[in-house]
């Protein structure tokens, strides 16, 4: 067998993107097996507190399509078509994604993963659960494994390891510690998360808008809320860790209820559990992570959060991964299956796209927070839809070809600083207010392009 030549794939990491990537390389013909240092998701409930939504887009229903299982995900999917912004005083106001009928839809972590491992399972792949990685011979694909109930070792020899799981690897770890000239960083913003519920009315109906991405920015924090299927939202605080407004100053109930009271009026009677629910559940923490090299000779590559973790202020972390795995797809086409080229390829076609979508999810994290309920930012995001629907082909407003499109992450982001350079301009014309839908700001624009 020559030094190229692949038939036995071990991925470490059975959640989202291993499970599809599983899908992605036996439907090609090769051996793959997982193991995951979880309990078996599908026999266990997830626990409260957990993140279980995701907001799937473009990207990531392409990952889905391309091994069919992305109709039947949609079925059970709620697609939302804006963001409903709340104000501290209870007003509404409803901000579109992009055009008529384009959404990102709320899906079930747990019932999504589930899906795929039943696929991967009817297409052969063999999954171990609660077997911890401890080490990986990186020379020879050689995987140590620990069973979590018994502390057994398992060692697991195969051609090729893909390391796809999460943000805290331990395949790249091994990278880290084995390899010389291996860069990696990590950065926590200086927020983190809770998640807390507000439950189904009466019958499983829903208590706000059931199609929409709620947020409730307050400028320096947040609260948001994603429908689930059984009426209820899972929604998301993300607030400092420290100083006067953070976790650390809610200490109480008293506290708790008179932060919620006074910050989120509306959303207080809804949550009847919330005292429960904030001192309950996990606080986490929000870290993107950047490393290079990826990938080790033809023995161990890195995939999805292992390689690019990142805030998830653009609904796209699982969104990325998934497209890690239609590009390699793709690449091993191009490559006639010789993982000496398609490595590098695979490599060099994600790393710059992982490194933009970092920092447009951190640039988005800064708009929910505190622009989008600016009056001035409203106006900047109408004139762009505007120009949108009158030159559909000239300009593509930065959200739609992030969320909407499959155009390659860093060409958005260089797109996207070019059209804040154009409309800092233009929001600078005089009497913007009264004439942001005339022919001379149009000219403009796009005289500019």
């Amino acid at each position: 067998m020559s030094d190229t030549k692949i038939h036995t794939v071990t991925i470490v990491g059975a959640g989202l993107v291993g499970s599809l990537l599983s899908i992605y390389l036996v439907r090609r013909g090769y051996k793959v097996t997982m193991y995951e240092r979880r309990p078996d998701m599908r026999q266990f409930s997830i626990s409260a507190g957990k993140s279980i939504n995701l907001a799937l887009s473009d990207r990531g229903w392409k990952g889905l399509e391309g091994v069919g299982i992305a109709e039947d995900i949609r079925k059970v999917a709620i697609p939302m078509y804006g963001r409903m912004m709340h104000g501290t005083n209870g007003a509404l106001t409803f901000q579109p994604y992009g055009e008529k009928n384009q959404a990102i839809y709320a899906a079930s972590r747990g019932l999504l993963n589930c899906e795929m491992m039943n696929l991967a399972e009817k297409n052969g792949v063999k999954i171990f659960f609660n077997h911890r990685c401890t080490h990986i011979d990186l020379d020879h694909a050689r995987a140590k494994f620990e069973l979590h109930e018994t502390g057994k070792e398992t060692i697991v020899e195969s051609d090729l390891v893909f390391g796809a799981d999460g943000a805290f690897s331990a395949a790249r770890l091994q990278m880290q510690v084995a390899t010389d000239r291996f860069e990696y960083s990590q950065h926590y913003i200086d927020h983190s998360y809770k998640e807390l519920l507000i439950p189904a009315g009466p019958s499983g109906t829903f208590l706000m808008e059931k199609n929409a991405l709620h947020i409730w920015p307050r400028g320096g924090y947040m609260l948001i809320a994603l429908p689930n299927l059984d009426g209820s939202f899972t929604c998301t605080l993300f607030l400092p860790v420290s100083g006067k407004e953070s976790f650390h100053a809610i200490q109480n109930d008293q506290d708790c209820r008179d932060f919620f009271t006074r910050v989120f009026p509306d959303t207080f009677h809804l949550m009847p559990d919330l005292l429960h629910d904030f001192f309950a559940n996990p606080t986490g923490s929000l870290v993107t992570i950047k490393c290079f090299p990826w990938c080790y000779k033809q023995k161990l590559a890195l995939i999805g959060d292992a390689a690019h973790a990142i805030i998830p202020f653009y609904g796209q972390g699982m969104n990325c991964g998934f497209e890690d795995c239609t590009v390699l797809d793709g690449i091993m086409d191009e490559m006639k299956d010789d993982w000496s080229k398609i490595l590098p390829a695979y490599q060099a076609a994600r790393k710059e796209n992982a490194d933009a979508i970092a920092q447009l999810a951190y640039e988005n994290f800064i708009e929910m927070r505190d622009k989008v309920g600016d009056p001035s930012f409203l106006l900047r995001k109408k004139i762009e839809a505007h120009i949108h629907r009158k030159h559909p082909t000239k300009w593509l407003p930065l959200y739609s070809q992030v969320t909407f499109s499959n155009i390659p992450y860093s060409l958005a982001l260089k797109n996207g600083y070019n059209q804040d350079r154009i409309m800092d301009r233009i929001m600078e014309v005089r009497g913007i207010e009264s004439k942001w839908d005339s022919k001379e700001v149009e000219d403009m624009i796009l005289s500019q392009i």
